[in-house]
């Protein structure tokens, strides 16, 4: 069976309850393409709200988990917990948790890794900084960020969204043009 064509959309660090109920609105009066999986990553605080609220055609991301299932790790969230509340997909390696909080691919293939032991669904990003861009070090990054991420996701492909998001993007006004990211595409 074909995979479905993927559309998805972090809320970042934004938002209230009047903004959510707005998008969710907006949402609703639609139509959304039966053939396309729409996917939204949610803060932490309002997953259940937007789970109550958002239609059964519209799948609820957490923006983040740990690597373990429990423990003294204050402020984390695990998997386990997520899928508790009814939250089955996750993104994991977003480029601020890679370049604002230091994780490493190791530890983003752990949380991969961990996310997929537990039932949960993964859009795991992949991308580069401006300085490595401009270094013509693109390829080398992405294939070096999805390599360490092929044993953490080992025969669960299936349940693994691959998103080229270059840290140069986020936030700065600039985005990927349709050619840039093919050719990353093509790389990986």
């Amino acid at each position: 069976m074909p995979r479905k064509f993927v559309v998805g959309g972090n809320w970042k660090m934004n938002g209230d309850k009047n903004m959510i109920n707005e998008i969710i609105n907006n949402m609703k009066k639609g139509p959304l393409d039966k053939e396309v999986e729409v996917i939204i990553g949610v803060p932490s605080i309002y997953l259940t709200y937007v789970k109550s609220i958002v239609p059964d055609t519209i799948q609820v991301a957490a923006q983040n988990c740990w690597k373990v299932p429990k423990g003294a790790f204050t402020g984390e969230i695990s998997p386990a917990m997520l899928k508790d509340i009814g939250v089955n997909w996750v993104i994991i390696g977003h480029s601020e948790r890679r370049t604002i909080f230091h994780e490493d691919d190791t530890l983003v293939a752990d949380k991969v890794a961990h996310a997929l032991e537990s039932g949960m669904k993964v859009i795991a990003c992949i991308g580069e900084t401006l300085e490595e861009r401009e270094a013509g070090k693109t390829e080398e990054v992405v294939f070096r960020q999805t390599q360490a991420l092929v044993p953490a996701i080992g025969d669960k492909w299936a349940n693994v969204v691959l998103a080229y998001e270059p840290v140069w993007a986020i936030g700065t006004g600039k985005t990927a043009s349709p050619q840039q990211v093919r050719l990353v595409i093509a790389s990986c």
